[in-house]
């Protein structure tokens, strides 16, 4: 008997597939001090899911490059220009700092 379910289980997993894929947003991680120093580069472009908190992004940093890990607790933050808490949801085209202490005169 149908119920009406247009979608098989296979049907709504492509499904949500697509919609992941589509609802990607893009973000460019700026790096300084020892965030540049361990990648080498001065950023990294990457995409996420919408929703995804500063927090969440720092984490995955520190995923590929373990020893950031001491840094993460007093790392502060930007989005386009403005001092963020880690909670904030990052947006589609936000250019987020990474701003560790930086010693030196």
């Amino acid at each position: 008997e149908n119920h009406g379910f247009l979608f098989s289980k296979t049907n709504i997993q492509s499904l949500m597939f697509i919609i992941m894929a589509e609802a990607s947003i893009t973000v460019t991680i700026k790096l300084f001090a020892i965030y540049q120093e361990v990648y080498g580069i001065p950023e990294l472009i990457r995409q996420f899911t919408p929703e995804t908190t500063v927090s969440e992004v720092l984490s995955l940093v520190i995923e590929e490059h373990s020893q950031l890990k001491k840094w993460q607790s007093i790392t502060r933050f930007s989005i386009n220009y403005q001092f963020v808490e880690s909670d904030t949801k990052l947006q589609d085209g936000d250019e987020l700092v990474f701003i560790p202490p930086v010693s030196g005169g």
